[in-house]
């Protein structure tokens, strides 16, 4: 068997386990399984294509190839191992940008080895010297996008810069014409392929990924991180092509596609439409929102909520981004033991856009060991609410917002939110009253029914378990039948 067929045969067996992958990454349960599948898709790629490679090429490129392979994979673990899932988002932005400038550097490759070289012009029929140069021009364009995007999407995540968003004037217009001005390049270039053409659709590319996230306000960052997985898998999709290796071409179609149907769902989950979030301007008006005037909040301590927790029946929690901060899972998890060792029936609300990256809150809650039974989407408990003692909103700000239904003018409207405000009691566990993520305050915590827990999220839950009275078997007994 050649080098080839059998580079070929891994791509096939490699593209079947990523796809694997995808499939058991779709639920709890499967989802170690879906990793090992894509891990094992991934070993089986690298070792296929380098072996590939090492058989043409030798002597020094050999040794940079080795040593690119050993950096990389040493900082892949070292990041691996330190990061934490607080760091997360911005850590995956940063891989994205990766992805968009690999894209890039492939086609600036592909032109240097092709158009720019007329000896070398013999390796590409002349009739498909066209779509070539296409490929080139599409490539360089997507991944740069991605590159600037991801970045910015980075630098916003990890509060390098404000979220707010940047709102030039018409905006809008700017985006259209880059978009626009691409096309006219690539009709140029196809047609006579330069090395000024190819300058001018870098940059035009590197402005636009730049001004699309920086106009994105940061109640919009979740679809923003799906958007830029599937800009780094079509950018990975036209390297494939530009190099000719179908395993590209699949997993980029793969990462592409379930990026674009991931960020499809999420505004779904937002009320709102891809075009709109491109847009920006989610969260524009929370300074004046944070300026009006919702009354007084009312504050209790960790005793106050264990006696709360006491007398319930029914408990629902609704985690955010401050859980994660305070890296509270842990003491949320005992608290959960705690509440159904006396017979309360527990239970997680997760909206689809908790924390700043899909799935965040679901990785948290699972690191933590709760039981996945227990753990339900925005759908699934919003019309139990009403009936619910108590909720606690730990670290949640603009997924449990009232104002999304209730004020039409507010940048949220439309949003569909928790509706934890129905149930017969709130506790919301906070660091101060400043707003949410998205910049939009919160009349939620200035409503009858809620309190105000202040300080650390995981040191107020400790203090609770504390303060809740240990369990009673004469007691419990009831509530476990309820």
């Amino acid at each position: 068997m050649s080098a080839g067929t059998a580079a070929s045969a891994a791509y096939i067996v490699a593209g079947l386990l990523f796809i694997l992958s995808l499939a058991g990454l779709s639920k709890h349960e499967t989802a170690k399984a879906g990793n090992v599948f894509g891990i094992a898709g991934m070993v089986i790629a690298l070792v296929a294509t380098i072996g590939l490679a090492a058989r043409s090429i030798s002597g020094v490129g050999a040794v940079l190839l080795a040593v690119a392979v050993v950096v990389g994979a040493a900082i892949g673990l070292w990041r691996a191992r330190r990061v934490e899932m607080t760091g997360m988002p911005e850590l995956i932005a940063v891989l994205h940008s990766f992805v968009g400038l690999a894209a890039v550097l492939v086609g600036w490759n592909g032109y240097l080895s092709v158009e720019a070289d007329a000896g070398e012009q013999t390796e590409v029929a002349e009739n498909l010297l066209g779509i070539h140069s296409a490929e080139v021009v599409i490539g360089v364009f997507i991944g740069a996008v991605t590159f600037t995007g991801s970045i910015v999407a980075f630098l916003k995540l990890s509060g390098r810069i404000r979220s707010n968003p940047l709102m030039l004037p018409a905006h809008n217009a700017l985006n259209l014409g880059a978009l626009v001005a691409f096309a006219v390049l690539t009709v140029l270039f196809v047609i006579d392929p330069s090395l000024p053409l190819l300058i001018a659709v870098t940059v035009l590319a590197l402005g636009l990924g730049w001004h699309l996230v920086a106009s994105i306000g940061g109640g919009d960052m979740p679809v923003v991180v799906s958007m830029l997985n599937s800009y780094s898998g079509w950018a990975a999709a036209a390297s494939g092509f530009l190099l000719g290796n179908d395993l590209l071409i699949i997993t980029g179609a793969l990462v592409g596609s379930s990026g674009a149907y991931l960020s499809y769902i999420m505004c779904t989950a937002m009320n709102r439409s891809f075009l709109s979030v491109i847009a920006g301007g989610f969260g524009n008006e929370g300074a004046a929102a944070a300026d009006r005037d919702y009354g007084e909040h009312t504050e209790i301590s960790a005793e106050g909520v264990a006696e709360l927790l006491t007398d319930a029946r029914s408990v629902v929690i609704t985690p955010g981004y401050g859980m994660a901060v305070a890296q509270a899972q842990g003491a949320v998890a005992e608290l959960t033991r705690h509440l159904q060792d006396r017979g309360v029936d527990v239970r997680f609300g997760i909206h689809p856009v908790a924390g700043r990256l899909p799935g965040h809150m679901n990785v948290l809650l699972a690191e933590a060991k709760v039981p996945y039974d227990i753990v339900l989407e925005m759908d699934e408990v919003n019309d139990d609410l009403a009936g619910t003692d108590v909720v606690l909103v730990i670290g949640a700000n603009d997924t449990v917002n009232p104002a999304a239904t209730e004020d039409p003018s507010s940048p949220i409207a439309g949003m569909p939110v928790l509706k934890v405000w129905e149930a017969d009691q709130v506790v919301v566990f906070k660091r101060s009253m400043n707003t949410g993520y998205a910049g939009v305050q919160n009349p939620l915590f200035f409503r009858d029914n809620s309190r105000m827990l202040f300080g650390d999220a995981r040191d107020r839950v400790e203090d609770i378990v504390t303060a809740l009275p240990k369990p009673d078997r004469k007691t419990a007994e009831p509530a476990l039948q309820h």
